[in-house]
């Protein structure tokens, strides 16, 4: 690979890239990784570039960093690549972006920022501006990334959404299209449903999300009307409940995921179903 170069350097001299859009989470898919450091070591070399004030700034590797920190591990393969801002992000994103597992606020920001940085090479290379080179940018993103255009403006949008609400999103909490819908509230009408949400324990139908999207658009809204939208009755609407992930997860081992959590449950709840039918039979013949 032209003008980069293998060393072994100390985890510590490895920084997390700027404004990282994907988490490191203690999950399963991390525990494997560590015990695969553990037995192999690291086969793939980390791709980092050095950073003017020290040390070396990480573009792909940011998970394997963290498993060899945890191991105590003191050296860690990397290969270095000299690299502008705008081709380490683009870079950035397309090694971490088909990672099994990736949240829809990861999905976010990845994309906004690899469409800036396609948008600024645009400009620095063509002197191109405005809607031509901002159309050119987005099917370049949503073709190296399997996603339609519409989509891709559809994930960006969700990066205007407050940060509870976002959690909502990733959480699986509030469906994907309403959060889009959203995302065009004003921020401080965004706080003002986040409330709601909470207090009335209900998210906005699709519907209702234009509904709020047009009225602050408009400054029409206000917290009565917000109140009222979310205590009314949706069209086959079924009560529902949530399980808040906090408030379960010390009844599993560490690195559950959400998913692994909910099957366990739900075969939990199986079971106890079967033992509260075998019991009203017992009772039933001993009447």
């Amino acid at each position: 690979m032209p003008n980069s170069l293998e060393l072994n350097v100390s985890p510590a001299l490895l920084h997390t890239f700027a404004n990282h859009p994907f988490h490191v989470r203690k999950d399963m898919e991390m525990n494997e990784l560590v015990d695969s450091i553990r037995e192999s070591g690291v086969i793939v070399p980390l791709i980092v570039r050095s950073r003017p004030e020290g040390g070396y700034e990480i573009i792909s590797g940011h998970r394997r960093c963290e498993a060899c920190r945890e191991l105590g591990i003191e050296k860690v393969p990397v290969r270095v690549q000299e690299l502008t801002d705008d081709e380490a992000t683009i870079l950035m994103v397309n090694s971490n972006i088909q990672r099994e597992h990736v949240l829809p606020s990861e999905k976010a920001f990845a994309y906004r920022m690899k469409l800036e940085a396609i948008k600024h090479q645009g400009r620095a290379t063509s002197g191109q501006v405005g809607p031509k080179l901002a159309q050119r940018s987005n099917i370049i993103v949503a073709t190296q990334n399997g996603e339609s255009v519409k989509q891709i403006q559809r994930y960006i949008r969700l990066t205007y959404l407050i940060s509870p609400i976002l959690q909502m999103v990733d959480e699986s909490r509030m469906a994907f299209n309403p959060a889009v819908e959203i995302s065009y509230m004003t921020p401080e009408h965004q706080r003002w449903l986040q409330a709601e949400i909470e207090l009335c324990e209900a998210t906005p139908s699709l519907v209702q999300s234009r509904r709020l999207k047009e009225m602050s658009q408009s400054g029409t809204l206000t917290e009565h009307y917000l109140h009222t939208l979310l205590t009314e009755q949706k069209p086959n609407q079924r009560q529902k409940f949530f399980l808040n992930q906090s408030d379960v997860q010390r009844f599993f081992p560490p690195g559950y995921t959400p998913e692994q959590m909910q099957n366990t449950i739900f075969s939990l709840l199986k079971t106890w179903g079967h033992a509260h039918e075998h019991t009203q039979n017992q009772q039933e013949l001993e009447r």
